[in-house]
Order: C-alpha cells, then structure tokens, then sequence
C-alpha cells in the first residue's frame, strides 16, 4: 500500500504541475499547426515523388506530428528531475520509505500523463482542420490510438528521465536533450517515407530506432487501408512494450545510483 500511495502522489505531482502551466498548454497547439499547415502544404505537390501511396502529404505527417510532440514532450519533461535536485525534493523522495522503482514509475506515469495530453491536444486539432487538410479522425480511431500513445511516451519519458539523473545543469539537458531529439524524430519516418528511394543506410538506421515503430503503428491506425505498414501492427507494438520494459529497467537503475 505505501509502494502504491508513494507511486499515486509522484503521478498526481506532475498531473499538477503540467496543469497549472496554461501557457504550455495553450502553445502545444501552435508547433503542430506549423509543421501541417506550413510544411505540409509546402511538399504538398512533391508527395507523388515520395511515394505515399492513396495518402496526401498532409494525411501522411499527421501521425508523425503526433510522434514529434510525444517525443519532444516526453524528453523535456526529463528536466523535473534536474528542477527537483535543485529545490532539494528529489533527496526528500529518494530517503522515502518507497522503493526506487516506485519512485521512477511514478515520475514516469506522471511526465507520460502529461505528455499524452499534449498528444490529445493534437488530435482536437487534426480533428478541427481535418476537412481543410484531408485528414478523417474520428471517436474509434481516436480510442485505437490512444493506447499505441501511452505506449511510446513510456519509453520516451524513461529515456529523458534516465538523462536527466545524470546531467547536472538545466543547459547541459537542453544540448543532450537536442542531441537525442532530432535523430529519432528524422529517423523515425515521421516527415519522410522509409521506402522507395530513401537510401538503404537510412533505412537501416530507422530499424534501430523505437519510435520508427511507434509512428508506423500510429499511421496503421489513423490511415487505415490506405496505408501500407512498414511492419504488421503487432509487431510494432511488441518492439514498443520491449523499449518499454527496457527503459523502464535502465530508469530505475538510473535511479538507484543516485547519491
């Protein structure tokens, strides 16, 4: 039961915290909207040369733009921890009578919650410019991807988490931060199809990524039949739960050699 409550407080925390920052809140809306109104429109006309299939451009990038926001959300959020070191409140939680994988799980649950939010948030928008952009959202698909979202912000969080415990200094975690960031988001087919004329080391490299899987396993969703997945849906998701579970050890690890 103290495992459980330690775990519920850490979660409830974050939950606050991201919540009462409106002003976050209400700029999650503006990066997406430029990256579909903007970019979309832009190789909106070159999309025959990328090979999308029955897919326009603007149907294509959506998943990836959720992948991009879960992803950016998930790793920043890292920095509670470098903030909670500072303030003294990380020494406080690490001597609770709590184990050091409750405390991960909940930070991680925690800085996951809110980074799925910022997910939701992009899916009221794709809804809202869906006619203008050719992009179908509706209540079922938003329930099949939901889940696949809450998978790929665990690993994501766990790997931003486990950074963090490392770095000392919030300029330190930004350049890292970066470093990570936009590797696995290009990498990841989230703005450029993985096949046809894409060169055969990028695709070896997106293998190696997660959130490759992650993002295929959203467009399977949101696409439907339109789109032809890079790997069969179960598949992807079992190469999330495997990130998952891995990160989630490297975390908890990560945690315990705290001093």
């Amino acid at each position: 039961m103290t495992e459980f409550r330690g775990t519920y407080t850490l979660w409830l925390r974050e939950v606050k915290r991201y919540l009462r920052d409106r002003t976050r809140i209400v700029s999650s809306f503006f990066q997406p909207l430029l990256w579909l109104v903007i970019f979309g429109s832009g190789l909106r006309f070159s999309a025959s040369a990328l090979q999308l299939g029955n897919l326009t451009y603007e149907q294509y990038i959506f998943p990836g733009i959720v992948g991009q926001t879960l992803l950016f959300t998930s790793m920043f959020m890292g920095i509670s921890v470098i903030w909670d070191r500072e303030f003294g409140f990380l020494k406080e939680i690490m001597v609770a009578p709590v184990s050091h994988f409750s405390v991960f799980l909940g930070k991680m649950l925690g800085d996951s919650t809110d980074a799925v939010i910022q997910g939701i948030l992009v899916f009221v928008l794709g809804a809202l410019l869906g006619s203008a952009l050719g992009i179908t959202l509706n209540i079922v698909v938003f329930a099949e991807a939901l889940p696949i979202m809450v998978l790929i912000t665990f690993g994501l969080v766990g790997i931003g988490l486990t950074v963090a415990s490392f770095i000392e200094s919030l300029e330190s975690f930004g350049v890292i931060q970066s470093f990570i960031n936009l590797p696995l988001f290009f990498l990841s087919g989230a703005i450029i199809p993985l096949r046809g004329n894409v060169p055969s080391w990028l695709q070896i490299a997106s293998k190696v990524v997660p959130l490759t899987y992650g993002v295929d396993a959203l467009r399977t969703i949101v696409a439907g039949n339109a789109w032809q997945p890079l790997q069969p849906l179960y598949i992807n998701l079992l190469v999330v739960c495997a990130f998952d579970i891995v990160m989630i050890t490297i975390g908890t690890l990560a945690f315990s050699r705290r001093k």
